[in-house]
């Protein structure tokens, strides 16, 4: 009975895999490690027996790996061969030496030079695969083109597509430029694609599956086209107009008081003050261009220059919110008989004037009419809130 308990004490302490072939064993206890580099500059030159890991603005591979290869980073080439797959992300990416498993690629510029083991899956600007993969293919690629064929089937998505080498499976593109065959391609299955117009194929080329033609055009018409502008137009001027509706009605109702200002300055100044207000206003639109000019020519006078143009946009941009403004107001005193300025009259009014804008000839007029009004009353109101008499009130805003 003391050889049974033995048993279970034996195979406790026996070392792990000892049962197992001797090769068979290692693998078991020691896993193929791992290498990982990160640096501005990585320059892999040692050997992986696992998986290699890289990131950095350029990586260059240039010893072998066992295992995978992932990289990230602003360039990327590998010249030494490896073993598994190939996962990497960069702006530049080049490929110069055999691949056993699948590549996936994503970057600007993707080129490949040796024969894959695998698959192919690009995604950048331009795609060049010069080394004939074992597996399949998909590109996605501005410009793409293949020199050498490919074992399995292909598949290209793109604008401009070249193909030339001998394909043993199918060919399906779908591509909103042109497509070239190369001289003496051969496509042992159907060549189908996607275009606007028919591809040009040399009487060398032989495709044994047959052709498969799609007409395609992903640019509209003439008719199309000036719906899609007229639709665009008037979409985003609606965006402006809203966003204008939207910024009228918060200057109203975080500054109702400067609106009744200027609200009360029309309904009981007399005409020659109203008159004299719409110069002022006019005098500041036109004479602050000729002012920033005269400052421009002298070296000191830009950064002078600089901030009266900032000043005068900013009288402009009020302006035309206040020009909106007032005419809610009058609106509101006039049939709401109501003298404070609420948030709504403000959005009112400066839909009345945005309407008033589409009526022709007159319309433009009247819109600079108010805004240079309300340039001169803006001005008015802050001249008497700078420099106060004895018996206003700094209450304005």
């Amino acid at each position: 009975m003391n050889r049974f308990l033995l048993i279970p004490l034996v195979l406790v302490l026996m070392p792990a895999g000892a049962c197992l072939p001797a090769g068979k064993a290692f693998a078991a206890r020691v896993p193929a490690p791992s290498s990982f580099s990160m640096a501005r500059s990585v320059l892999s030159a040692s050997p992986s027996l696992g998986n290699a890991y890289a990131a950095g603005v350029s990586v260059v591979l240039s010893a072998p790996v066992n295992g995978d290869f992932s990289a990230i980073g602003g360039s990327i080439v590998t010249a030494a061969p490896v073993s598994g797959d190939e996962l990497l992300f960069a702006g530049s990416i080049s490929s110069r030496a055999q691949i056993t498993g699948d590549l996936r690629a994503v970057g600007g510029s993707i080129d490949i030079e040796k024969p894959l083991g695998g698959d192919i899956f690009a995604f950048g600007f331009s795609v060049l695969d010069s080394g004939r993969p074992s597996g399949s293919v998909f590109i996605a690629a501005i410009n793409s083109t293949i020199t050498d064929g490919a074992s399995g089937p292909v598949t290209i998505y793109g604008n401009n597509v070249s193909l030339g080498g001998d394909f043993s499976g199918d060919v399906k593109v779908v591509i909103s430029g042109h497509l070239t065959l190369a001289p003496d391609t051969v496509i042992h299955g159907k060549l189908s694609y996607e275009a606007p117009e028919e591809a040009t194929i040399p009487t060398s080329v032989k495709i044994i599956g047959g052709i498969e033609y799609e007409n395609v055009s992903y640019l509209p018409d003439a008719g199309t086209f000036k719906i899609l502008s007229f639709a665009s137009t008037w979409f985003f001027l609606l965006i402006r107009i809203f966003g204008v509706l939207i910024l009228a009605g918060l200057l109203a109702g975080l500054f109702p008081r400067l609106a009744e200002v200027m609200t009360e300055r029309v309904y009981t100044a007399r005409p020659r003050s109203i008159l004299l207000t719409t110069l002022l206003g006019f005098a500041i639109i036109v004479a602050t261009p000729i002012l920033l000019v005269i400052l421009l020519l002298t070296f000191v006078g830009i950064y002078i220059a600089a901030l009266v143009f900032l000043l005068y946009a900013l009288i402009v941009f009020f302006s035309i919110m206040y020009a909106g403004i007032l005419i809610g107001s009058v609106l509101a005193r006039r049939f709401a008989h109501r003298e404070t300025v609420l948030w709504h009259d403000g959005v009112l009014g400066m839909l009345a004037l945005s309407l008033i804008m589409f009526v022709p000839f007159v319309g433009m007029f009247v819109v600079i009419l108010f805004t240079i009004f309300s340039a001169g009353a803006l001005l008015l109101v802050f001249f008497n809130f700078a420099f106060p008499r004895e018996e206003q009130t700094t209450e304005l805003l």
